[in-house]
């Protein structure tokens, strides 16, 4: 046998090496080129794997979660145990996945693709911000290794700064730190949309998905270095006794809630706004369809992004607000729902009539639309003063938070990564197996927090797990449906990761869709386009099929 004869195999194309066009995964193999890269799309990667190992952790903790809730009156776990556990829970999953799953994978991947350009405007510092992120997470690790800490996801003071014999320190500085790998990302984000769009790439030919990233930047700009200072004035407080909010030293521990929730309500739209920029892609795709009212998408995209800084004091309606701040927090609170209500508008009208495919992708759209709904309309009910007196701190409030973030942000990142994976890896996965594992996921999140409603209605304090008999049904069921959902986030990583050395090829435009990332090959060169592209289209140009009308 000649050498000539050999067939060399790798794990993303399983095809012969010999006389493959370069693309960005074969450009070279060693570790160096991967950790030492400057390609958005390897960072991407670098990025996905990274949030992938904290969404195991923190759904990991979560399951413990659910199994001491089984049963009442605390008999699994300790008090500082279940303590530990939902803040584990709570850390990983929103400064360690929700708030960078999206903007760090599908942004960077697909950024300077959707709008014709070679690479983001700075590639090192791209680079640079994952590195940061890494090591941000690190100290939490180590927080995890040294024994853990109780204070909640959201560090309120004065128990962080003065009553937790916890290692809180250590947690707080990784979240300030990956604070800075944000602030990198939505720079790189807001400097290439704004200089290096291709040529005929208007503001309004933009995909809503860049549309999206854009105004996420613009909050991780705007907002981030005021969590960061927040949180460096608890570590300062706890370390040295500097008295910003204990009132013993002068203080004020609500200042602080007004300063975390500062940032901490835009940060819902970190999460939300990049969701809704997936499902704005991928519903048009497969309705066949051209995204309804593009305009008012784009317009109530970035309208969140500015209303979402006035309403952070609804989360403080009952710590002391006067009556006339209350009732001002309120009708802002009412006024955020009304873009969102556009979008989930425009999104039924580009369904209604449409040739409607419902592969993977659009089975994960439609649930996503179901669970948004259903969230948005209860926090509707938690920025009604009389009702949010009622429900405030109980589980009401686990539930509607998890309908969006859950319900909304991760079926959209779950949706998006089918919907990109051919693009990103050139493989197919297992159609069949994809479809299952959506409705799986719908159904379990429903089993899971929608009893959850009921509890909070009932009375039941959110981070107890010391409750009456009588809420024992609802916990259990409640519990039933983590095992449905765990195993739907089991199943994709299974079959998508066996897809890599077994799945179809993928040709450049596996879903008939439209926009730049769809022109180039699967997966694509290492700089994206072999030429220039010149863009001579509208956005989501469809061709109206019969009875589809716009």
């Amino acid at each position: 046998m000649s050498p000539s004869d050999i067939t060399l195999r790798d794990p993303v194309t399983a095809r012969s090496t010999i006389g493959r066009p370069l693309d960005y995964l074969h450009e070279s193999h060693t570790l160096r080129s991967w950790f030492l890269t400057k390609d958005h799309k390897r960072i991407a990667l670098l990025y996905l794997a990274a949030i992938t190992v904290f969404f195991i952790i923190g759904a990991i903790a979560a399951g413990l979660i659910r199994l001491s809730l089984i049963v009442p009156n605390g008999q699994i776990f300790t008090n500082d145990t279940y303590n530990k556990l939902f803040t584990l829970h709570g850390v990983i999953m929103v400064w360690f996945f929700l708030i960078p799953s999206i903007p760090t994978t599908f942004g960077n991947f697909l950024v300077p693709i959707m709008i014709g350009a070679k690479e983001l405007a700075f590639p090192r510092i791209n680079l640079l911000s994952w590195y940061i992120f890494v090591t941000g997470s690190l100290f939490t690790v180590a927080d995890l290794i040294i024994g853990g800490v109780d204070t909640g996801w959201t560090f309120y003071t004065p128990f962080s700064t003065t009553f937790s014999n916890t290692y809180v320190i250590p947690a707080l500085l990784g979240v300030i730190i990956v604070g800075f790998s944000s602030i990198l990302t939505g720079l790189n984000f807001v400097v290439t949309i704004h200089t290096m769009r291709a040529p005929g790439m208007t503001w309004f030919r933009m995909p809503i998905f860049v549309w999206t990233q854009y105004a996420t930047s613009l909050i991780f700009l705007l907002a981030t270095p005021v969590i960061t200072i927040t949180l460096i004035l608890v570590v300062m407080e706890r370390a040295f006794g500097i008295g910003v909010f204990d009132p013993k030293l002068g203080g004020d521990p609500v200042l602080f809630e007004h300063m975390f929730w500062f940032y901490s309500h835009p940060a819902v739209y970190i999460m939300v706004l990049p969701g809704m920029g997936v499902i704005s892609e991928i519903v048009p795709a497969f309705a066949m369809k051209k995204l309804f009212g593009y305009r008012f998408v784009a317009y109530a995209t970035i309208g969140l992004a500015s209303i979402t800084f006035f309403v952070w004091g609804h989360h403080m309606f009952v710590n002391g607000e006067s009556e006339t701040a209350a009732t001002v927090f309120s009708f802002l609170s009412f006024a955020v729902a009304v873009p969102s209500a556009v979008k989930v508008y425009n999104w039924t009208a580009t369904i209604y009539k449409g040739s409607i495919k419902l592969d993977t992708p659009m089975i994960y759209a439609m649930g996503y639309i179901g669970l948004f709904v259903l969230g948005g309309l209860t926090g509707l009910f938690l920025a009604t003063l009389s009702i949010n007196e009622h429900v405030h701190d109980t589980y009401f409030v686990v539930a509607h938070f998890h309908y969006i973030m859950v319900g909304g942000t991760v079926l959209a990142f779950l949706g998006g990564l089918h919907y990109w994976w051919p693009k990103v890896t050139g493989r197919l996965y297992p159609e069949a197996w994809g479809r299952i594992s959506a409705v799986l996921m719908f159904i379990g999140f429903n089993v899971t927090f929608f009893p959850q409603f009921l509890l909070g209605y009932l009375g039941m304090p959110r981070r107890y797990h010391d409750y009456p008999p009588e809420f024992q049904i609802l916990n259990i069921m409640s519990s039933a449906g983590s095992t449905i959902l765990g195993a739907a986030y089991i199943f994709p990583m299974i079959y998508l990761i066996w897809s890599l050395w077994f799945g179809k090829q993928a040709p450049a435009n596996p879903w008939g869709a439209k926009g730049l990332e769809w022109t180039t090959s699967s997966p694509p060169p290492a700089h994206n386009f072999n030429e220039q592209p010149i863009v001579d289209f509208e956005p989501y140009d469809y061709e109206l099929r019969a009875g589809g009308s716009d």
